[in-house]
Order: structure tokens, then C-alpha cells, then sequence
């Protein structure tokens, strides 16, 4: 019977070699270096929150490419399998392939997992039009990488609101911990939050529902063309507490009328979806059609004043 051959563990192979290796050809293994490496040599970051879209800003990014090359290169930590994994630099890559190159500029830099994880979030975190879900799950990931650093804050990483402190430089504690709930919503509610449809408060109410109420909640919201207000979702939050919320008592509130409700004019959002990018949200193509009538308005009234 054939045998098959023995896989080699690349970690034991690395450190064999180095015991052969002079100090500074280890020092000069360590150092940071900047290599033009294949694209199908790096992988994308484990759970990487951050989305790519083929938005206004990859084509300006492809533009630039296209005229300029990689300005910035990517960073990449070495793999343990081979390969490296992308620290930053994911829109980078993808511009890359779609212009049909081969190769990218990276930094070559060691580093552990939790060091990997933080480095990820703040090198993507200033990024203009971050989707909520896309800052839930990394201050999450960056959150849980200090607590294993075993770092702390002024007031200490206890799970409290202002223990996120060091998260995002331009957000409160209390606010990272607030986008930190939204990963408790099912991805269908979540979605609905990305797409401006649910605010940021409400959101975090419904995030304290068990995931079964949470599917009545969506059918409820599906049934009856709305999305729960402030105050529908701290009563839902509040029964579920209790105990005393079912999928019944959940359309019962639904239908409730909303304060301050009047008359409105309103429309589907995937009516229009079809006329601007994918990825804008109701909100932006919201500001977008009244900029549009804003500017019809002021042609209309430039008209009639000749």
C-alpha cells in the first residue's frame, strides 16, 4: 500500500530553519519589508466587518490605480500556512483585480491576533459612509482584542458603557457600546438599521429581544409596511423583560399609532434602488431626490423670473 507523504509543519520548519540561520539574518527576516507579492498569495482578514462595494468611492480608487499605481501599500501579517493575510488594504486588492493585475506593494509585518485585530479596525475606521453594522461588529472586534492585551481604560474594561473609551477616537464609550448591541439583531433587522429604516436608538432597544421575537418583530414590520418608533421598541424591550411579549402582543403594538403621526407620501425604497449605487441607504438616496427637486425648483424659478 502506497504511502502518502508526511505534511510538514510549517511552523516547526521555520523555526528549524532559523536555528542554522546568523542573528542577523533573523533580525533581517523580522524586519519590515515592503514587497510586491501576487494577490493570490493574500487572504482576507478573518471576519473582516468591513464591506467592499463597487461604490463611488472603489471608482475613484480604480481611477487613481489606473493612473498612478498603488500610492499606499497594503499591510499583510505572514500566515502560518503560507500566504499572507491582509490587514489593510481589502479595497485595494479587490481594485487590483478588477483592473486585471497580478501583483500588489504590501508591508510585510509580524504582529499577534489581538495586535492584528486593533491595527485592522483603525486602519478602516476614518473610512467616510461606515455602515452601522460595519462598526458594530469591528468596535466589537477591537473591544474584545484589548480586554485579551489585558490594557484598560480610565474606567476600566468591565462591559460598562464608558469602558470603550479607547475604541474610536471621534465616539463615546457609550456610543461604541451602543453600536456594540446591534450585533444581537438578526441580520434582517440589521439590515433594515443599515438601510436607515430603523435609527440607531430604537435598534439598540430591540437588541435586548430573544432572536424568536426578534423574526415576529420583522414578519410584524413586513405585514404592516412600518418599523417600530422609539417608544414602541423600549415597550417591546420592556414585555420581553417581563416576560409577557409574543408574536401577538408584538403585531398588537405595530399597530398602534405612532405620536406626532400625520399623512405622509412615501415610496419603496427599491423603487429607486435601481437608479442610484447599491450601496447607498434610504437616507442617502433620500438626500439625493431632494437635491434633484431643490434644483429643479430653482430652474423653475429662474425660468419664470426672465
Amino acid at each position: 500500500m502506497k504511502q502518502e507523504p508526511k505534511k510538514i509543519d510549517l511552523g516547526l520548519k521555520e523555526a528549524y530553519e532559523e536555528m542554522f540561520m546568523t542573528q542577523e539574518q533573523r533580525d533581517d527576516k523580522r524586519r519590515e519589508k515592503i514587497l510586491d507579492l501576487p494577490l493570490d498569495e493574500l487572504q482576507p482578514f478573518k471576519n473582516h466587518p468591513f464591506r467592499v462595494t463597487q461604490d463611488g468611492e472603489m471608482n475613484e480608487l480604480l481611477r487613481s490605480i489606473h493612473e498612478r499605481g498603488i500610492i499606499s501599500p497594503c499591510l499583510v501579517r505572514p500566515r502560518p500556512e503560507g500566504g499572507y493575510e491582509i490587514i489593510s488594504g481589502h479595497r485595494r486588492k479587490a481594485a487590483c483585480e478588477m483592473l486585471g493585475l497580478d501583483t500588489i506593494p504590501a508591508i510585510v509585518r509580524e504582529m499577534d491576533d489581538d495586535t492584528a485585530v486593533i491595527t485592522m479596525v483603525d486602519s478602516n475606521q476614518q473610512r467616510e459612509n461606515l455602515l452601522p453594522s460595519e462598526k458594530a461588529f469591528a468596535y466589537k472586534m477591537k473591544l474584545e482584542a484589548i480586554k485579551h492585551q489585558g490594557k484598560t481604560t480610565s474606567r476600566q474594561l468591565v462591559g460598562k458603557f464608558e469602558s470603550a473609551d479607547e475604541i474610536a477616537d471621534d465616539e463615546s464609550g457609550r456610543t461604541v457600546q451602543r453600536y456594540i448591541r446591534l450585533t444581537n439583531l438578526i441580520p434582517d433587522l440589521l439590515k433594515l438599521v443599515d438601510d436607515g429604516c430603523v435609527a440607531l436608538t430604537p435598534a439598540v432597544e430591540l437588541s435586548y429581544l430573544p432572536e424568536e421575537l426578534q423574526e415576529a418583530l420583522l414578519d410584524a414590520c413586513g405585514m404592516q409596511d412600518c418599523t417600530p418608533s422609539l417608544s414602541q421598541a423600549v415597550k417591546l424591550r420592556h414585555m420581553a423583560a417581563e416576560g409577557t411579549l409574543t408574536p401577538r402582543k408584538i403585531q398588537d403594538i405595530m399597530r398602534e399609532p405612532k405620536a406626532n403621526q400625520r399623512d405622509r407620501l412615501t415610496f419603496r425604497a427599491d423603487t429607486f434602488a435601481q437608479f442610484f449605487p447599491k450601496s447607498y441607504t434610504v437616507e442617502q438616496m433620500e438626500q439625493e431626490i431632494l437635491r434633484l427637486l431643490k434644483q429643479r425648483q430653482e430652474r423653475s424659478r429662474d425660468r419664470d423670473a426672465r
